[in-house]
């Protein structure tokens, strides 16, 4: 016998407009020219060193990744990460869900960042329409296009508004789809499911995002460079509306790990940098390197050359670049994102350092003569 399952539907959700939030657009922002203070010397030589492996890794057509927490866009570093793209010196982001959110709401109403402990006693934390509504409108609309889960929030931002077909057309789509295609023929299920729902109109749906300027999502996806959202069930407030799909999650989450896995094949001689995720980043990226591995041993190759460069603001006084794996009584074995990239081969370097410091820092020496 099934499970009980918690009845979504009998939430109660508020617009965004009466949210307090904790972070602004137009005050919080960090631009490219901000001077770091609290990087060391010893942080600036890694910093260079990554620099120049970038550079090196631009020049030879390899990949230049760059994943990251929420906190990056929290603490306002998308004009840094935009310059980055804009300049050319990265050619994939990865964040997850909480980071497509934040980025989502900055460009929605240019805040975003409720306060969790207040809200939680209150019953409305996470409850906000707008949000779970529209993010969710995005990925069943992508689910049904084929496109990824970063890709659907950056094109809905992107274009401020969403495409509703014809649900008499989907349905037909569904049953020809059936047999051969049955993927094509759910998203098509659940597309219309939620238009016959939600009584939308076939046509543009317009959803203006005026702050859309701020948005890195957008940005990447007029670039054509791949940001991808690599999402966990229940981690993030979407979860909350009745109008999200699992399986819409599912398909725009496979189709962008595979879109990360696709750009780890690329990688060696190229540069992955990882900043402030101790779990989604390590844990995409063994299993696509391993995955890339697989491919090129098929082919008489092997990824050995990569840089990656891990920054956290927890400290080690571990030495992962020259003494490798400590052994498990030491505490800094379960620092889980040096772990794991110690492992991954290649050449590994920590610095401890606040994305508000190492990001600029990275921009001021890529955009250097030197």
């Amino acid at each position: 016998m099934p499970y009980l399952k918690f009845n979504r539907e009998k939430l109660k959700f508020e617009k965004l407009k009466v949210r307090k939030n904790k972070v602004f657009a137009e005050k919080d922002l960090i631009y490219p020219v901000h001077r770091p203070v609290n990087i060391s010397n010893s942080g600036y030589e890694i910093v260079s060193r990554a620099s120049r492996r970038i550079k090196l890794a631009i020049k030879e057509h390899k990949s230049v990744m760059l994943a990251f927490g929420a906190h990056t866009i929290k603490n306002g570093l998308a004009p840094v990460l935009m310059a980055l793209m804009k300049d050319g010196w990265l050619t994939h982001l990865a964040t997850n869900g909480a980071g497509i959110i934040h980025d989502w709401e900055l460009a929605f109403q240019g805040k975003t960042s409720e306060d969790v402990r207040e809200n939680i006693g209150k019953g409305l934390f996470g409850m906000w329409e707008e949000t779970g509504f529209y993010i969710n409108m995005a990925l069943v609309n992508g689910a049904y296009e084929g496109l990824g889960y970063g890709e659907s929030i950056g094109k809905m931002i992107a274009q401020e508004g969403l495409l509703i077909p014809e649900p008499s057309r989907l349905l037909t789509e569904a049953i020809e789809n059936m047999k051969q295609r049955p993927g094509i023929a759910s998203s098509a299920i659940d597309l219309a499911d939620v238009i016959e729902k939600y009584k939308l109109k076939p046509g543009f749906l317009k959803i203006p995002h005026p702050f859309r300027k701020y948005s890195v999502q957008a940005c990447a996806w007029e670039l054509g460079i791949p940001f991808t959202g690599h999402p966990m069930i229940g981690h993030d407030i979407i979860y909350l509306h009745p109008v999200n799909k699992g399986s819409a999650i599912g398909s725009t989450g496979m189709n962008d790990f595979l879109t990360f896995a696709e750009s780890v094949s690329h990688l060696d001689n190229g540069v992955y940098i990882s900043v402030g995720s101790a779990v989604m980043s390590p844990m995409i990226f063994e299993k696509a390197l391993s995955m890339s591995q697989n491919i090129k041993m098929q082919e008489h190759q092997h990824i050995d050359n990569h840089y990656m460069l891990i920054v956290d603001l927890a400290t080690s006084s571990h030495d992962w670049k020259n003494d490798g794996e400590p052994p498990e009584n030491d505490p800094d074995y379960y620092l889980r994102h040096c772990k794991t990239f110690s492992r991954m081969g290649g050449d590994m370097d920590f610095l401890t350092a606040d994305n508000r410091d190492f990001l600029p820092a990275l921009y001021y020496e890529l955009s250097s003569k030197n």
